[in-house]
């Protein structure tokens, strides 16, 4: 993490040192009380329904060294290691941006629809098996998380993987000016921001910022498999160095032979001299997000063998095509977020399983996805395929338009509309699930994994 004097953070951050204890050293920098190291930089921030400033005091009190304060905020502390910038968020992010430029680090971008924190998982462990790597932790990936991941690195850090999230246009092209990455990947352009953006192009529109800080000589990976972002990027005009990845052969790293089931996933690219990579995480949406690891690692130059070798020993981030075993059945948790396109690849995961007797898909709400929400909802509960699926069980308001759908399709008792997880709960605490494969899927505001802390209770109560 950053280690700097007081008077060092003061100017990189744009703002004059307190005098007499310009030399004080501060390590690390935090924004939130709970996560509080000793000898850290407090940044107080400003949002809708709170401000930092009011913490400011308690944070010096618990080992904090150093603060920063907005000028016009009331009630300044009197205490020598304040401070005062224009604006903390700001000053937060500048600090960021010469931090980063002041390492010897290369820096990969990460943005999408969906994937891009698995495919930053995956990169890591590639990129970890020969440089000292550091990654976004969970999904810090805003206007505050990239900040403060960057900020997060060693002094030794040789590659950074950083995820980017957006929700308007113009905040990935900000998160790409404060990172500078060397390399940039697109995972996705989905309908996950239709709520935000309105319309899929303008979705594209706002991915593609990501390579407006790229770096001259810099590598656009991205996946072909989508028209949409493969006409932005001719759009755009991007003239850098680009490779395109995906499961068409159009693209320039796309594999021969693959594979995806109970087993993981494994696949040959079609090169002159073919190679075998094999993962354990499950689902054929994964290996496209190995494929763009795969992309950059190479473009870095990881050799073949330790790529391979990072490939099957990767782990992702919870809550995302994770199995979880309860009993004599598993649960295939994937309650991170959720929208069309991810839906679609969490039920093609639970069709490639082939041992389980039984499986039930439970599909919850998928929210921000503006007026096209029912329809896209109801295209789901079309597409359940009833000789794959033995059971469907939805939960919210708009999954009902998935049950609704589906129903004409399904006989009617395997089928089951629920109003909130508790009845779903409820509902599937009826059913005997040994030998089943349970897929949950929905989006984070219903907090679904709440369904399988219920089902281990009751398992471990019934043990």
């Amino acid at each position: 993490m950053i280690t700097r004097t007081i008077s060092q953070l003061a100017a990189m951050a744009g703002a004059e040192s307190s005098g007499y204890v310009a030399d004080l050293l501060i390590r690390g920098v935090c924004t939130d009380t709970r996560n509080l190291t000793p000898g850290s930089l407090f940044v107080p921030i400003r949002g809708l329904r709170f401000n930092g400033h009011q913490y400011v005091k308690d944070a010096l009190e618990r080992g904090a060294v150093a603060a920063l304060w907005a000028q016009g905020e009331p009630d300044r502390p009197d205490h020598p290691a304040i401070i005062e910038v224009e604006d903390t968020l700001a000053a937060l992010q500048r600090l960021a941006k010469e931090y980063r430029r002041q390492l010897a680090v290369s820096v990969i971008g990460i943005t999408g629809s969906n994937g891009k924190t698995s495919t930053k998982d995956l990169l890591a462990a590639l990129l970890s098996t020969t440089f000292r790597t550091h990654k976004t932790n969970g999904n810090l990936n805003n206007h505050l998380g990239v900040p403060l991941t960057l900020l997060g690195m060693d002094e030794e850090t040789e590659i950074a993987v950083i995820e980017m999230g957006m929700s308007a246009i113009g905040e990935i092209a900000a998160l790409s000016a404060i990172a500078g990455p060397d390399a940039a990947v697109i995972t996705s352009v989905s309908e996950v921001h239709l709520g935000d953006l309105g319309t899929r192009d303008r979705i594209v529109q706002a991915k593609l910022e990501l390579v407006q800080g790229l770096r001259p000589g810099g590598l656009l990976a991205y996946c072909g498999d989508y028209p949409q972002l493969v006409e932005g990027i001719d759009r755009v005009g991007y003239r850098g160095k680009t490779v395109s990845y995906g499961v068409q052969p159009s693209n320039d790293l796309h594999p021969i032979h693959w594979r995806a089931d109970d087993n993981g996933f494994a696949f040959v690219l079609d090169e002159q001299v073919p190679e075998k990579f094999a993962s354990p995480i499950h689902g054929r949406h994964q290996m496209v997000n190995a494929l763009g690891a795969i992309a950059v690692a190479r473009h870095l130059g990881v050799p073949e063998q330790l790529i391979r070798e990072g490939l099957y020993d990767a782990t992702l981030s919870g809550m995302r095509n994770e199995v979880v075993r309860v009993g004599r059945y598993l649960i295939l948790n994937d309650t991170y977020k959720s929208n069309p396109s991810s839906v679609r690849a969490a039920l093609q995961t639970l069709y490639d399983f082939r041992k389980p007797r039984r499986k039930i898909a439970l599909l919850g709400d998928m929210v921000e996805l503006g007026e096209e929400s029912e329809q896209l909802h109801r295209s789901i509960g079309a597409e359940l395929d009833p000789e794959r699926i033995d059971l469907v069980i939805t939960v919210g308001a708009s999954g009902a338009y998935i049950a609704e759908e589906a129903a004409r399709r399904f006989p009617g008792d395997r089928v089951v509309a629920c109003a909130d997880k508790e009845e779903a709960i409820a509902r599937l605490n009826k059913e005997e699930l040994d030998d089943s494969l349970l897929l949950i899927k929905g989006s984070r505001v219903l907090q679904l994994e709440r369904i399988i802390e219920a089902l281990r209770n009751k398992e471990a109560w019934s043990s």
